[in-house]
């Protein structure tokens, strides 16, 4: 039996809408297992979170409803407005990362003998723990036998036993952050890097542009994912500070170092505390910060991206 050109056109036609359901479901079904997880995982604890903080709850006995009881507790709460206050330096202190792993991607981004070496060099603070990282910075800051402790012996200077000073430990603390995160955006930096347009960078060199024009009017704007996703990571890695602070000072001296991520732990989870209700408002807190942080860099991004349409 002989196929017409009709017959097959029949059959097109009609395999049309299958194809059509086929390309919108099979998306979905590959994204459904991701999607599940980040359901279970994430948005699930969230308002599980938030729901626990309205209740007085050790975590194992019956739970009291106390409505926002616990977030006035937080109001008067002198421990509180100190890791509040920390976090916030660590917000703005720790952005120092995004400019100083741009510079070293610009640095590294070089075709030289022995760059894979040093690339390498600079790429190890981030695949090391950050239990590891707040070890090492303690033995820095060791006001006996420090490295830190010598380098001021050898200029004459008195240093500071930084972790037990409540004046200097939160500094100390966040440039021992510095040093993994700078790593993490600067290999961010180096991806988008490999994704300059050479064309755009050809033509700016012949039209008079080198430098910090250069950077800023054609490297920059082609950078803006990796910035974005710099800055996001870097923003998370600030408010969820806990490793470092659990290692180098547990808090101290006297809770001055304390941050939200650590109060929530010693209140929920610690001998001193099991107060499930209470560190679940510290999360929930800890959240509404992130979120705001966040959509104000994203609505910025969304806006600069429309006004360059």
């Amino acid at each position: 039996m002989t196929t017409t050109t009709a017959d097959i056109a029949t059959t097109d036609w009609r395999a049309q809408p299958r194809r059509r359901l086929s390309r919108r479901v099979a998306p979905a079904l590959f994204l459904a297992p991701a999607l599940l997880m980040f359901l279970v995982y994430v948005i699930a604890p969230i308002f599980a979170s938030m729901r626990i903080s309205l209740y007085d709850w050790d975590g194992v006995g019956k739970m009291t409803f106390v409505g926002l009881g616990n977030y006035r507790e937080l109001l008067g709460d002198d421990a509180f407005y100190t890791s509040l206050k920390n976090n916030v330096l660590w917000l703005v202190l720790y952005m120092l990362a995004v400019p100083a792993g741009l510079a070293v991607a610009l640095y590294l981004n070089q075709s030289v003998r022995g760059i894979r070496l040093v690339k390498s060099l600079f790429f190890f603070p981030f695949v090391i723990s950050q239990v590891v990282v707040g070890v090492v910075f303690g033995w820095f800051y060791d006001p006996q036998f420090g490295i830190l402790h010598s380098i001021g012996k050898l200029l004459g200077v008195a240093t500071p036993a930084v972790l037990a000073d409540e004046r200097y430990v939160t500094y100390g603390i966040i440039a021992a952050g510095l040093w993994p995160q700078t790593a993490y955006c600067m290999i961010l930096y180096l991806t988008g890097l490999n994704n300059v347009s050479p064309d755009q960078v050809e033509a700016a060199r012949i039209d008079g542009a080198k430098g910090l024009r250069m950077l800023r009017h054609v490297v920059l704007p082609q950078l803006g994912p990796a910035t974005f996703i710099a800055v996001v990571v870097t923003v998370i890695g600030a408010l969820r500070s806990f490793d470092l602070v659990s290692t180098m000072t547990h808090g101290g001296p006297y809770g001055s170092s304390r941050v939200l991520a650590f109060y929530m732990y010693e209140e929920a989870l610690s001998e001193y505390g099991y107060r499930m209700g209470y560190g679940a408002a510290i999360a929930v807190v800890l959240f509404a910060i992130m979120m705001v942080y966040i959509s104000i860099f994203v609505v910025r991004m969304i806006r600069q991206d429309r006004g360059k349409r």
